[in-house]
């Protein structure tokens, strides 16, 4: 394959976190052509883990409301990377403190991923969390004063990923890849 060239962008845009901008390249063939793009500072996803007294894992879970598709959606906790410079794990962190209530005192990275790569630039972290503590939370916005923060056995949350219960991509892809960890199939990411 060619090399591709970015000429640059023009900005269409600026809003709070993302920035919308209409891109110029140049194909391998010399040939110009423009793509719209939204421009992320990225995000980050947790899978919480607690173990009951038997030792049997469960997850946290969120039921939020997502205007886009104006329905709500079951989710692990999540968050934009908002804070220049905070680092990945930080912002792991501060979200699932805020979103559901509780800490962690083990962070693992599991996987960094392209949500979406034919429109935005973003790269998602996520993370799986264990040693949990309740701090108590602290919601931002309307969907997250109203969000359902709730906990299953581990393995009814993969079953509802397989019969596609749970559609969300970042959830999708952190359930199956703690389980995966969890059954120890895989190491972590480093």
């Amino acid at each position: 394959m060619g090399t591709f060239r970015h000429l640059g962008d023009r900005k269409i845009y600026d809003g709070y976190i993302w920035k919308v901008v209409v891109g110029e390249f140049v194909a391998p063939n010399g040939e110009t052509f423009t793509r719209d793009i939204v421009r992320s500072p990225g995000a980050v996803a947790v899978v919480p883990i607690r173990y009951n007294d038997a030792g049997e894992p469960f997850v946290v879970l969120i039921k939020q409301y997502r205007a886009a598709f104006d329905r709500v959606i079951i989710e692990v906790p999540a968050g934009m990377r908002d804070i220049p410079g905070e680092a990945p794990e930080a912002t792991a962190i501060r979200e699932l403190a805020e979103e559901t209530g509780y800490t962690a005192t083990n962070l693992e990275l599991l996987h960094q991923f392209y949500p979406s790569t034919g429109m935005t630039d973003s790269v998602l972290h996520v993370y799986l969390a264990t040693g949990l503590t309740h701090v108590g939370q602290e919601t931002h916005g309307p969907e997250e004063d109203h969000m359902e923060v709730f906990e299953i056995p581990f393995a009814e949350a993969v079953a509802m990923v397989v019969s596609g219960e749970i559609a969300d991509a970042k959830s999708t892809i952190g359930l199956l890849l703690a389980d995966r960890r969890l059954r120890g199939l895989d190491s972590v990411v480093k």
